[in-house]
């Protein structure tokens, strides 16, 4: 690719992000690295009744969790700023007056009563009300009115829009690196809000005008701007800059695939739609986040690049810097991609894998206060032999508490399975194996008791089941023998002691 390639991620800070944002962050990221190009962060702050205190903030700490720091935006390399809409303001105008001077944009008065009164008389006629080239000439705008009324409007400080002037009886040729070409009859479209009463541009001229100034190459974005794409590329071609090339990524699905995944959906299933944990500063509530809930970032960056995507590989397992070498918009999807919870399980409890055993040692140890006392290295020797059964931090002390503290009652159905007749003179003799062995390591615990078993002809689960139950109170557990060796003779025989009390 010989452009310079610059991609942006542009969110509203009306709240946090959602994991379809993140997708899309992440799609430009990798498009920007795989090009050696710039990620910019834009803060489409231009609806400021809609502006949530920390949003912008929880924005950024989502995208540096998910190790996909921005290159430019707020605070950053401003080499284009400022990146926040809100602070660009006085830029606006002028661009929304070229558009007015050039035939291209108009003044509407009408007002909102006005606007309702019409859509109602369309409903009543079983009709839709649009804004555009069939009726603006009988509405309250620079169109129908005299160059004299416009200026006596203007002048005594009435409310007013500028709209964009969409043309009549055109076919638009638009092209999408994603959905290939796509052709729109302009008389279809209205002639959409531009500029507010408030004095702040709508999203469709802040966003052309932002783009070009920030020399931004592509825009990738969700599919739910796609309908906005005719626009842009009108207003592209009304100011005479050269358009980016854009790719509309798809929808990422409810589990059930039928319809856009939304925060309720995670509500009722059970699962974070957010990277970070939330708390609204209105109301306190608190929403769950991935990293909260226990995921790795590369987990989750990982499930999503799949969102859409496909290496067209059997690999699944990327770090990001090789998502970074394979990622192509050509082989993203057009179709919608269904969220699978699960499978975000899966790939989380393969990193689990390719953690550092002492750093999960030490988020075990903070996350349970039972270990507060309990030696970091001991936890991470128990935290080696259970990780592999693991697929989140939270589910370590169900894997593990036997290592730390001996079992206070039996699985009835493992007791019944296990203690049989005889077992409590088989458990003494072992006690007295174990008693007499000197070298206490894994190898020799296991060659002894697995020996004594075999010259005895006694039966593995004779002696393997109840000592099993003795040490872990289930039939479950890493290996007897490293339970063994980790908790250490004493508490060993202490623990067959008391399941041959028991008995």
């Amino acid at each position: 690719m010989t452009k310079n390639v610059r991609v942006r991620f542009a969110p509203s800070p009306t709240g946090p992000l959602h994991i379809g944002g993140v997708r899309t962050a992440l799609f430009n990221y990798l498009f920007a690295k795989k090009h050696n190009g710039t990620l910019i962060l834009r803060i489409e702050d231009t609806d400021q009744n809609r502006y949530v205190e920390g949003a912008e903030q929880y924005i950024i700490d989502a995208l540096n969790w998910c190790g996909m720091p921005f290159d430019e935006g707020p605070g950053t390399n401003e080499k284009f700023g400022p990146y926040r809409q809100s602070e660009r303001k006085p830029l606006y105008k002028a661009y929304a007056e070229e558009l007015i001077n050039s035939g291209n944009a108009y003044y509407a008065f009408d007002t909102s009563e006005a606007l309702d009164a019409h859509r109602k008389d369309h409903e009543a006629k079983g009709k839709t009300f649009i804004y555009n080239w069939h009726n603006r000439l009988k509405l309250s705008n620079s169109l129908s009115l005299s160059a004299e009324e416009v200026k006596a409007k203007l002048d005594a400080g009435e409310d007013y829009v500028i709209r964009f002037k969409s043309p009549q009886d055109e076919t638009l040729h638009l092209t999408d690196i994603i959905r290939g070409d796509i052709k729109i009859d302009t008389n279809i479209l209205d002639d959409k809000v531009l500029f507010k009463s408030d004095g702040m541009p709508t999203y469709h001229l802040a966003n052309i005008v932002d783009d070009h100034l920030m020399k931004i190459s592509h825009v990738i974005r969700g599919e739910e701007w796609l309908p906005s794409l005719a626009l842009h590329f009108q207003l592209y071609q009304a100011f005479g800059w050269d358009a980016p090339e854009f790719a509309h990524l798809p929808l990422i699905l409810k589990p059930t695939g039928k319809g856009k995944l939304s925060k309720r959906d995670g509500d009722k299933l059970g699962f974070p739609v957010f990277p970070l944990q939330w708390t609204d500063p209105k109301t306190n509530d608190i929403s769950r986040g991935y990293k909260e809930d226990g995921y790795f970032a590369d987990a989750m960056v990982n499930f999503l690049a799949f969102l859409g995507w496909n290496p067209g590989t059997e690999q699944e397992i990327f770090t990001l810097e090789e998502l970074v070498t394979a990622f192509d918009l050509k082989k993203v999807n057009k179709s919608g991609a269904r969220f699978d919870p699960d499978k975000i399980k899966w790939f989380n409890h393969h990193y689990m894998q390719e953690q550092n055993n002492y750093e999960l040692a030490e988020a075990f140890k903070n996350y349970n206060s039972k270990l507060a006392e309990t030696d970091i290295n001991y936890i991470e020797m128990v935290v080696a032999l259970i990780k592999e059964r693991a697929t989140f931090v939270s589910d370590f002390w169900d894997l593990s508490h036997f290592f730390f503290v001996a079992p206070t009652a039996y699985d009835e159905k493992a007791s019944k399975k296990s203690l049989k007749e005889g077992t409590d003179t088989i458990m003494n003799q072992l006690i007295a194996i174990l008693n007499a062995n000197t070298d206490f390591t894994v190898e020799t615990l296991t060659t002894e008791i697995k020996g004594w078993i075999t010259t005895n002809d006694i039966g593995f689960g004779k002696v393997m089941m109840p000592l099993r139950l003795a040490l872990v109170g289930a039939l479950q557990g890493p290996d007897v023998f490293d339970i063994i060796y980790m908790i250490g003779k004493a508490e060993t025989v202490k623990r067959i002691e008391r399941i041959v009390q028991t008995l």
